[in-house]
């Protein structure tokens, strides 16, 4: 297939990229040619600011391609050119959409067909945004027959992450030692999807018929509690981790910035680049561990998802555990030479294990 990846020089996108050429389908990324990437030698590229809607409506409306993979969307303002350009004789339109749209639950695993977003004051512009894209997409296909297919990630995991406060951020905290910080009794079970295995349900889902107008939960088949996560990081590091259990009440006060920094005026939300407050807390959970979109689901409910529907309708099963996928990802971290490279503050934690051992 000739397939249109809008993207593919980073991380989600370049991995896609890979992927679809391995399996023997004619490449061609878009971007702006700002971010540095080995694509393999068959990639065509083109380049541009999608942003520029005149522009990219004309060179689009010359191209022909069966397939159009958009990892780099996210506005409604993104996405209309290409469904413009491409309206009646595109074979399928696959969007990454994101599970940060559902909203808070009790009842597990979250399915597509069945769970509420959230388009309340907690969200996000990022989750409302990719709301509004779904939705006009599944209209442009009930209402004109344009075949889209949304494919939701879940914190993605793997190589190449530009993310680098996450997953990479654990495996500096334990290669020098330091104190691992665990929200509450750190039992909260979530569950993340490697990058790898998003790419391959993606490319599995082209030209299926089953999936047009249709959302798919894509992630991994493992789920963690916070205290498992880093017990199998430190598995794979070759570490021995001291465990800082942060009470609920101080990461309460901690979560809703009701405490201020110890010695100092300034409150976290402050200290954490002046973010907003949902904003804030996202970054400041996913930096201890990974957490979806805590400004909804708080720091301490648990988030599972239900893939089956993948399965289902196209066959697709994650190949990576958890533990085979911190694995991929800690060799892909030492190959790089990248313990010598990430330099992290660690002053706020600091802190935050002075405000614990105070508690």
């Amino acid at each position: 297939m000739k397939v249109l990846v809008m993207g593919g020089t980073r991380f989600n996108g370049l991995s896609l990229v890979h992927e679809l050429v391995k399996h023997g389908h004619q490449v061609t990324t878009f971007n702006r040619g700002v971010s540095e990437a080995v694509l393999p030698r068959s990639v065509r590229r083109l380049y541009g600011d999608r942003n520029d809607r005149t522009a990219l409506f004309e060179m689009m409306k010359n191209e022909d391609f069966d397939v159009v993979q958009d990892i780099s969307g996210y506005t409604i303002d993104d996405v209309k050119p290409l469904v413009d350009a491409f309206k009646g004789r595109i074979g399928h339109y696959i969007f990454a959409g994101s599970t940060v749209i559902y909203a808070d639950t009790k009842v597990l695993p979250i399915r597509e067909e069945t769970h509420p977003v959230d388009e309340g004051p907690k969200q996000g512009d990022y989750g409302k945004n990719k709301i509004l894209v779904e939705r006009y997409l599944f209209n442009e296909y009930r209402q004109n027959g344009f075949p889209a297919t949304v494919m939701s990630f879940s914190m993605v995991f793997g190589p190449n992450n530009n993310n680098v406060e996450r997953e990479q951020r654990v495996f500096m905290r334990l290669l020098t030692g330091r104190p691992i910080l665990l929200p509450g009794d750190g039992l909260t079970v979530q569950q993340i999807g490697h990058v790898d295995d998003e790419a391959k349900a993606m490319r599995m889902a082209m030209l299926n018929r089953n999936t047009f107008g249709k959302r798919y939960n894509v992630t991994g088949k493992d789920y963690w509690t916070d205290e498992g996560y880093m017990d199998t990081f430190a598995e794979v590091v070759g570490a021995t981790p001291t465990k800082v259990y942060i009470p609920d009440a101080l990461m309460d006060d901690m979560f809703e910035d009701r405490i201020s920094l110890s010695g100092s005026t300034v409150r976290l939300r402050e200290a954490r680049t002046g973010l907003q407050p949902n904003e804030s807390n996202s970054r400041f959970m996913n930096s201890l561990v990974q957490r979806l979109n805590p400004q909804l689901h708080g720091w301490k409910h648990n988030t599972v998802f239900a893939i089956d529907r993948m399965q289902e309708d196209f066959g697709f099963t994650p190949e990576f555990t958890f533990q085979s996928a911190v694995e991929h990802t800690y060799d892909w971290f030492r190959r790089e030479g990248l313990e010598k490279e990430r330099q992290y503050d660690w002053s706020w934690e600091d802190q935050m294990l002075d405000m614990v051992r105070r508690a």
